[in-house]
């Protein structure tokens, strides 16, 4: 999405607020020239006041017949407002104009606080265009800065970002260090602590820091212009159950219509009404049958839950996605990135006796410092940790698959895994430490040198603290959990019991998470799957619910159905409960919007109710299941 684009749907966002507004004025004005109607004809109705209800009828229900109108004809389906304009002429025709005036004057009145509460529920989207400033600093070769719009950004573009300033781009900080709030991004109101090489998104704040960035993204690939689209198109998205009550509601009116035509002369005949009483019987049955409350049952209980996910580092890609993840009844989960933290670490350095450890783990140091794979840059870290400085070595090869080999003082040592030094070196070790650290789930490697094995180290891929925690609650949630992983056996096991999940699925390539994925749906109906790489794309796809890492791949993303962007999977139990009451809520309008469509039915037909009050128990119906879902927003 384009800068252009954004101002544009800018724009209509900040028109469609106005309207609301537009329509109550329109609303309370007829409501002005009703009572002045009413003074006038209060002894004798006359031309004059007769002419003051056919203004409040223009006035009052403009908005509503042209909506009707141009309903019908675009989607050659019969609507609620046809129901409304036609009761009202109908009133007016047999004499009661004062009746027909008020039933446009309310129903203009319950249009106009709809439209301001659908409104309400959308403005996430509306903040979330001032998030990325238009403008940025951009520093030439010599370091001088100059404003530019972000659109004339490129990729590489080197960027000054002041204290108190929005990140303008997704970049990679160059120099500088600061706390950032990325609240408006990941829903987490603790600023994150940021600096050189670490990661930033347009859209957060830089608190205190003098910041250098490097644009590693156009603006409009940006992170906060993924969440713009993805809650776009999750508030155009319609769930099935709001998809079957717009399919009801033209068959319903189709039969409204009929029931009232026989209304207007079996009556007569019928239980000997005279023809008003029938005829206005019968308007009064054209208001109160009218499925106003029941069409706004869902959709803003729907965008209201939307709206609260997004406040709160949850995205859904549309209505159907919310309702689904309510249902679910087991979670597949990707091991490395979103059960664990997706980075090893050292957790043991072990020494042959009589050695120096802080000698042997500056050369190892040295070593895997010319290394570009995970774990030698782990233990290079783990090394910086402990104080130690490498220095250049010359002669090095690198056996892929293996280890590494290098020359040190004409010595040739050997990094790498346990058949690169040596099985049976490997064993005499310690009477095999090695193995006990493997058997805890930890990946071991071997230093060597020609008189045998100087060291091992252990590390391991961590549980996130949040997973346990996560897991626990799915788990009390009554969801069944399974890790999937590309690891063995062996390593699998010691993750799945430390993570908690009910079962584990080992040695996973990407085609095999998708067979175990229709395996699973086949055996629980509703799974989600929880991924964040590219491997997991596939699976993502597959499973009922995909839910993806915000901070995974741009594939993983753009193929889930939900992105938690904070990386706490403790979210998906909140998605879950934010689900499940919005279903609750859907479920209460639907109940009480039937209930008293039935009983204002069944009041008219026994001549309990007139016209004016069956117009506010429809209408009042109709704004309170709005006012019931929009609790929504705020439900914590």
């Amino acid at each position: 999405m384009n800068m252009e684009a954004i101002k544009q749907y800018d724009s209509s966002t900040i028109l469609s607020r106005l309207n609301p507004h537009r329509e109550l004025m329109a609303a309370v004005f007829s409501g002005v020239l009703i009572i002045f109607a009413w003074y006038v004809g209060r002894s004798d109705e006359n031309s004059l006041s007769i002419a003051l209800y056919l203004l409040a009828f223009l006035i009052g229900g403009y908005a509503q017949a042209k909506e009707g109108i141009l309903h019908t004809i675009q989607r050659k389906e019969l609507n609620v407002e046809l129901l409304m304009i036609i009761a009202a002429i109908g009133s007016s025709i047999i004499g009661y104009w004062t009746e027909g005036a008020i039933l446009i004057f309310i129903f203009s009145l319950s249009g106009a606080l709809e439209t301001y509460t659908m409104n309400k529920s959308k403005k996430e989207l509306s903040s979330l265009m001032n998030l990325q400033p238009e403008e940025a600093w951009l520093l030439d070769a010599n370091g001088q800065s100059s404003r530019v719009h972000v659109k004339n950004l490129q990729v590489g573009n080197r960027l000054l970002v002041k204290p108190g300033d929005r990140i303008p781009v997704d970049g990679l900080i160059i120099t500088g260090s600061t706390s950032v709030d990325e609240a408006a991004i990941s829903g987490e109101s603790i600023p994150v602590y940021k600096h050189t090489g670490d990661e930033l998104f347009a859209g957060t704040v830089n608190l205190n820091g003098v910041l250098t960035i490097e644009m590693k993204k156009t603006s409009s690939e940006s992170l906060v212009q993924k969440i713009i689209k993805l809650v776009q198109s999750a508030q155009s998205e319609k769930s099935p159950t709001q998809q079957f009550i717009e399919r009801f509601e033209g068959k319903y009116v189709k039969i409204v219509l009929i029931t009232v035509g026989l209304m207007l002369f079996l009556p007569h005949f019928i239980f000997g009404w005279d023809w008003t009483t029938t005829f206005y019987r019968a308007m009064v049955l054209l208001v109160v049958a009218s499925p106003c409350a029941l069409v706004a049952s869902i959709m803003p209980a729907t965008l209201a839950a939307i709206s609260n996910g997004a406040k709160n580092g949850l995205l859904f890609k549309g209505g159907v996605h919310l309702e689904n993840i309510g249902n679910l009844k087991a979670i597949a989960l990707d091991k490395t990135g979103t059960l664990t933290q997706g980075k090893p670490i050292v957790t043991d350095f072990i020494v042959r006796a009589g050695l120096d450890e802080q000698s042997v783990l500056t050369t190892l140091a040295s070593i895997e410092s010319q290394s570009t794979h995970p774990l030698a840059k782990a233990i290079t870290s783990f090394a910086v940790t402990k104080g130690v400085t490498t220095f250049p070595i010359s002669i090095m090869e690198d056996v892929p698959g293996w280890g590494i080999k290098a020359n040190i003082d004409s010595k040739e040592w050997k990094v790498g895994k346990r058949t690169f030094v040596g099985s049976n070196e490997a064993k005499l070790f310690q009477n095999d430490v090695a193995l006990r650290l493997e058997e805890q789930g930890k990946t071991v490697i071997f230093t060597a040198d020609q008189d045998g094995i100087i060291a091992v180290v252990a590390l391991k891929d961590t549980v996130r603290p949040e997973s346990k925690e996560a897991i626990s609650l799915l788990r009390k949630a009554g969801i069944y959990t399974i890790m999937l992983t590309g690891d063995n056996e062996r390593t699998a096991k010691v993750i799945a019991e430390e993570a908690g999940v009910d079962d584990y699925i080992a040695e996973c390539l990407p085609e095999t998470k998708v067979t175990q994925m229709k395996e699973l749906l086949a055996k629980y109906g509703n799974v989600g799957m929880v991924g964040d790489g590219i491997n997991d794309a596939p699976a993502l796809a597959t499973a009922t619910l995909g839910i993806a890492m915000g901070q995974g791949t741009d594939v993983a993303l753009e193929t889930a159905d939900v992105a938690l962007m904070k990386d706490d999977l403790s979210r998906i139990t909140y998605a879950i409960d934010l689900s499940r009451k919005m279903n609750r809520i859907v479920k209460q309008n639907v109940f009480f919007s039937i209930s008293i469509i039935v009983l204002l039915i069944i009041s008219n037909f026994f001549q309990i109710i007139n016209l004016p009050l069956g117009v506010i128990g429809h209408e009042g119906s109709t704004i309170l299941v709005i006012l019931n879902g929009l609790r929504l927003l705020n439900i914590k």
